[in-house]
């Protein structure tokens, strides 16, 4: 491909996209194909000579769009949302095209210096500690891992990179909602499942905090190292919020590395009046929140903020020769900040997004959203054949079609069927949890092109599907 067949190749692509989001809706939110539907449909072996641009794309709409689940739908329900927007891809276009490979200042000095202030912008816009510093991870996940290196190397004085853990009983300390990578995260760290202590929760799905300080102290007398708490602001499973201020008083009191995981809910923070969700968050030694799930960024995008940055740096910085620079310690260089050596210039597109549509847009569609959670949790409250399983929080509603007449195990068959036809319909997508032993379809309103007619359009399709389902 020339540059000229380039040209105009992209721009049908570009054109293919436009196409696609605008009449995204026409569209089975999630792919309705089965197991191999398109590994089938794929040579077996890689053609010989180049084919042409129209042939690649004939067979993206034959053969691959079928199997995708179309994220980007306002139907899109599930899990949490991988968000995008205009500006986004339009910066992801331009990233592509300048290929950067950010891995230190001397590689791209404005990738590094514009991931600086839009790390500094975050500060700003969502009330977090100003004495914090911030660095773009890929996803929270990579954060919570990067957050427990450093937590190892910190309570083991940064002698386990070389001497290993194997002297020291580490443990860490989850809730039993935490999100499943902080126990990918211990494994990869070599410090064994085994030491990761999950801790009770509440009523609303929350950590309780005595029952934290219990386990520590019973770890202590047995001779183990607390070393780290992951709280979580918004557990994946109920949007579950942890009690921040108290896990990280007691972090403080027994000089235990505390990371906040607000993967989702971390965007709320954006709004002045959440001031609850910013209780306890100076105490916290690390943090991470996802822009790709709810400021409307695309994958993958995840901000992550350290107190000690000292202590990150130590952690994870190797100098051979071939990255040596003169511009060393006078400029960041986030191949220290984290696992990857390569780097992908993500800032780009967070500076499109927060640009173009500027603070006061942001909070006002995260306050939209919010409004509908609240909305579709009172049509719930209303009718009788419904309920919630737990409070609504932000814009996740957690609920289950309910009848007096008929046992757990019975409400829990017929709210899977409901989910199920509702998914096989293809006119919208929602996942399920499960609080306390009872089956419960958890509903979140944060994809970008939500509008109320959707929320509505969902309740009347829980409300018919529901009584077919139960008859």
């Amino acid at each position: 491909m020339n540059h000229e067949e380039f040209r105009k190749n992209a721009h049908a692509a570009v054109d293919w996209v436009a196409d696609y989001l605008q009449q995204i809706e026409k569209y089975p939110v999630k792919s309705q194909v089965a197991p191999k539907d398109i590994y089938d449909q794929i040579p077996p072996s890689p053609p010989g000579s180049g084919e042409p641009f129209e042939a690649l794309m004939s067979d993206l709409d034959s053969i691959i769009m079928p199997g995708i689940t179309h994220w980007q739908h306002p139907h899109f329900h599930a899990y949490f949302p991988g968000n995008s927007s205009y500006p986004s891809v339009i910066a992801e276009i331009l990233t592509a095209g300048i290929g950067a490979q950010c891995m230190v200042w001397e590689t791209s000095p404005a990738a590094a210096e514009l991931e600086e202030r839009m790390m500094e912008w975050f500060k700003e816009m969502m009330g977090l500690p100003t004495d914090w510093h911030g660095v773009i991870q890929d996803t929270a996940s990579t954060a919570t891992l990067t957050a427990l290196l450093t937590a190892r190397e910190w309570k083991t004085d940064f002698q386990s990179n070389t001497k290993g853990v194997t002297e020291r009983k580490l443990r860490i300390y989850c809730s039993t909602e935490t999100h499943s990578s902080a126990e990918k995260a211990v494994k990869i760290a070599g410090l064994g499942s085994e030491n990761l202590v999950k801790i009770p929760v509440d009523g609303e799905m929350s950590m309780v905090p005595a029952a934290l300080q219990k386990a520590i102290e019973a770890d202590m007398a047995m001779g183990y190292t607390p070393c780290m708490v992951i709280s979580a602001m918004g557990t994946t499973g109920t949007l579950a919020f942890d009690p921040t201020k108290q896990i990280g008083e007691i972090c403080r009191q027994y000089n235990i590395w505390f990371h906040v995981d607000a993967a989702y809910a971390g965007s709320a923070l954006v709004l002045p009046e959440l001031e609850w969700l910013r209780e306890g968050l100076e105490l916290a030694d690390s943090f991470v929140f996802n822009p790709h799930k709810w400021l409307f960024t695309n994958f993958d995008c995840s901000a992550y903020f350290v107190k000690d940055k000292e202590a990150l740096i130590k952690t994870f910085e190797i100098l051979p020769e071939y990255l040596k620079t003169k511009t060393r310690g006078q400029v960041n260089d986030y191949r220290d900040w984290g696992i990857q050596l390569g780097r992908r210039f993500r800032a780009l597109k967070l500076w499109f997004v927060i640009r173009t549509y500027g603070v006061d847009h942001l909070r006002s569609t995260i306050r939209t959203h919010i409004g509908y959670g609240a909305w579709l949790a009172n049509q719930i409250e209303k009718d009788s054949h419904f309920e919630l399983l737990t409070p609504q929080k932000l814009n996740m509603v957690v609920f289950r079609y309910s009848a007096s007449d008929k046992s757990t195990e019975e409400l829990n068959t017929i709210n899977e069927s409901i989910l199920t036809q509702i998914n096989q319909s293809g006119k919208a997508y929602i996942t399920h949890t499960k609080v306390n032993g009872m089956y419960g379809i958890r509903v979140v309103l944060g994809q970008t092109r939500l509008e109320k007619n959707h929320v509505k359009n969902l309740w009347g399709l829980l409300v018919k599907t529901s009584d077919e389902s139960s008859h």
